[in-house]
């Protein structure tokens, strides 16, 4: 049988979330709460240069105090452990590429650098602070200014696959053009758990309770760094706290912390201190935006160029491609992209939140802006002009797009139409207002992925999947597929994930696990009813002697073309099975003759007081297209959460380092300024399209993650603009950048 999702009402019900209950009384256990029997603690000792080399390491003031079983450090056991290439195809990826304690050398600082082992967290931490640690410094670098300076050589990547044309000489024949550097600063991920892990060894094989995006990542991974084969490592996280990119792969903390639990023979549990979170667990990178972008006299585009330099770590060259947006989102018959990294003494970075696009985005959708005003054109005209309904990267239409309509509906409820367009001229009381656009997007994509669901003989039906919840709402989207597949109430339904045993699910990352996810639960419930019927026709069964293929299966009950109806439950009794159980799955494979992406448009008021020089975001109105919604309640969750986010990008967010030191000094959340409740809009709105795109899935439900924080900086530096006159190009958007 083929099941039909979208007939049901229960996709995109706005219902509660499944996991709240558990979430709000405290049942959840997060990664930190797993105390095991006979469990020792870390405390971890971080460097204190940016630069250099151990030339001692005093441990014995440590040994000696209460309860301390040993110190770790380097040398200890890298010859029992393993490096692992990064290869997504066979989910193995580590966020730093080298080993715990692999050298003496330190790269930058708050490097773990040793690891106290005790009886009790406080006895750790207090034998942590007797670790003695000399070193040989050099000078660090922790800035793209100071790099430069430094005479270090930005490492230019290969050429990317994306430019087309001939860009430089459309740039200097056209009627209009623009030209300007657009910066972003480094950002720290800041989720509301911080990153740990307990490990224990039973018997050679090895379970973690890790704080991570990706169980069955995490588990390939320590499978291989350990030496052992995937089936003896189990990692489990039933509950994420977030992670916005950084928990996505395995960390040194993790894999010191598996390491040192099959040294002293016992369980071992480590939680990375707030200030740590900031130096050893990744960030997103600094980048400097070179945006060059012309058009001909009837607002054409003609040319883009987008030449991106971004920061790196001394360990790990990661590219933050902030030129993925440009080649693809408007229509323009010359395009160059290009990236180059420039190494530093930070941590390696690693994808944070829309990794490249939101970065990129802001350059992207100034420049539009900028663009547009030196036409004397509406933005907004600017970006529906140039619309286009093909990737024209790989010369294939979109799956569906309606930016378009995205544009008409957020510019409609936001009252685009009585904007005036002369930089402070609208005013209400004593505030001048400022409206600015953007656009938003990000990719469609898909991953292989496994379900399965079984019918219980207590009436309940359970779906499970090595798949992870970080917040988004993964429960309910599993809960309410398989509801609208067997007609089954969701709250009988039980979710089972974030254990890497079950069968193998996505990462949460990228916006990606519920597209993934969805067909395979589908086709899941359909094997688990067409076992189900095989079991109705059975001896002593209520179907005995009837055929499979007469048998409807509808709201959890059997019935028959003679009349005959029964529970699924009653058949499982009737037989003395305990369940019916089906598996589904997905090679997460795109349609031929199509590209995908999902699209919308950000539309915002600021209000600016130059008296008191009190700036703040007062209205945001959000058009998403993202296919079909499956809970409007948590998919508005999203984007909300992601728009808050895109405030405090464009407006608070900076890891500050002090260029002496090479030391950071903001790692808190206290000095790392971020949005709070009182820096909210007075109004937010969300306008899902929820049409779903049946060229990019048979449910037509794509991700929407990451789409809402893309484009957001933009619309506000666009709206700051038509407030103040005054152009920001460096983010954040603080006072001093408008006086």
């Amino acid at each position: 049988m083929t099941i039909d999702l979208n007939a049901s009402d229960i996709m995109g019900a706005a219902l509660p979330r499944v996991d709240g209950p558990d979430k709000l009384t405290g049942r959840a256990k997060y990664s930190a709460d797993n105390h095991l029997t006979g469990m020792l603690y870390g405390y971890g000792v971080y460097s204190t240069i940016a630069k250099g080399k151990i030339t001692s390491l005093d441990t014995s003031a440590a040994r000696q105090m209460p309860g301390v079983v040993d110190v770790f450090h380097h040398n200890h056991f890298t010859d029992k452990l393993y490096h692992v290439p990064a290869n997504m195809a066979k989910g193995l990826k580590v966020d730093e590429s080298r080993l715990p304690f692999e050298d003496d050398t330190i790269y930058y600082a708050g490097q773990l650098v040793a690891y106290v082992v005790a009886n009790s967290f406080a006895k750790a931490r207090e034998a942590a602070l007797k670790v003695k640690v000399t070193y040989s410094e050099a000078q660090s670098v922790t800035s793209i200014k100071q790099a430069r300076a430094a005479g270090v050589s930005p490492i230019e990547q290969k050429p990317s696959e994306k430019s087309r044309g001939d860009a430089e000489a459309a740039y200097t024949q056209s009627a209009y053009k623009h030209e300007a550097v657009y910066t972003t600063p480094f950002e720290t991920h800041n989720p509301m758990e911080m990153h740990a892990t307990a490990a224990q060894w039973e018997d050679g094989k090895l379970v973690v309770y890790e704080a991570t995006q990706g169980v069955t990542f995490s588990r390939n991974t320590l499978a291989r760094v350990f030496g052992l084969v995937p089936e003896n490592v189990v990692v489990r996280t039933p509950f994420l706290g977030s992670g916005f990119g950084g928990k996505l792969f395995t960390w040194p903390h993790c894999i010191a912390t598996a390491a040192i639990s099959r040294e002293v023979g016992k369980p071992v549990h480590f939680m990375v201190p707030r200030a740590q979170m900031f130096t050893t667990t990744g960030h997103r990178s600094a980048t400097e935006q070179t945006f060059k972008i012309s058009a001909d006299a009837e607002g054409n585009l003609t040319s883009m160029t987008q030449h991106t330099l971004n920061s790196t770590s001394e360990i790990d060259i990661r590219v933050e491609t902030a030129g993925r947006t440009a080649p693809i989102f408007y229509k323009c018959p010359n395009v160059d992209i290009a990236n180059s990294v420039i190494q530093m003494n930070t941590g390696s970075p690693a994808a944070m939140r829309a990794p490249g696009a939101a970065p990129g985005i802001f350059a992207l959708e100034s420049a539009m802006d900028e663009l547009a005003v030196a036409m004397n054109m509406d933005p907004l005209a600017l970006r529906r002009k140039n619309f286009t309904d093909r990737n024209q990267v790989e010369d294939l239409p979109w799956s569906d797009t309606n930016i378009l309509e995205a544009y008409d509906k957020g510019a409609a409820k936001f009252g685009w139409d009585k904007r005036n367009p002369e930089p402070g001229s609208m005013r209400d009381g004593k505030d001048i207002l400022g409206w600015g656009v953007a656009a938003c997007a990000w990719d469609a994509m898909k991953s292989s992925s496994k379900a399965r669901v079984s019918f219980l003989a207590n009436g309940k039906v359970r779906v499970s999947c090595a798949v992870q919840d970080i917040g988004t709402g993964t429960y309910n989207v599993m809960a309410q597929t398989v509801s609208a597949a067997t007609g089954i109430p969701v709250e009988k339904v039980e979710v089972k994930i974030g254990d890497s045993d079950l069968v193998a699910g996505p990462l949460s990352g990228g916006s990606w696990a519920t597209a993934s996810l969805l067909p395979a639960v589908k086709q899941a419930c359909e094997n688990a009813i067409s076992e189900l019927k095989t079991y109705a026709v059975m001896d002593k069964s209520p179907f005995a002697g009837e055929s499979e293929e007469d048998l409807t299966f509808k709201n959890g009950q059997l019935s028959s073309q003679s009349g005959t109806a029964r529970a699924f439950s009653d058949i499982l009794k009737a037989i003395k099975a305990g369940s019916a159980e089906g598996e589904g799955s997905t090679d997460g494979a795109m349609k031929e003759g199509y590209s995908s992406r999902v699209f919308g448009a950000h539309f915002v008021e600021i209000r600016w007081d130059p008296e008191i020089a009190d700036l703040r975001v007062s209205r945001v109105v959000s058009a998403i297209d993202v296919g079909k919604i499956v809970n409007h309640k948590t998919a508005a969750n999203q984007v909300e959460g992601a728009i808050v986010m895109g405030i405090g990008m464009a407006m608070f967010e900076h890891t500050e380092y002090d260029e002496r030191t090479g030391r950071p000094i903001n790692n808190n959340i206290a000095e790392y300024l971020m949005p709070v409740h009182g820096d909210m809009p007075d109004e937010l709105e969300v306008i899902f399209l929820d049409k779903p795109d049946y060229n990019f899935s048979e449910v037509g439900a794509k991700g929407l993650g990451e789409i809402g924080i893309t484009g957001l900086a933009a619309a506000i530096a666009n709206a700051v603009y038509h407030a103040t006159g005054k152009r920001v190009r460096e983010l954040p958007i603080t006072l001093e950048k408008l006086m």
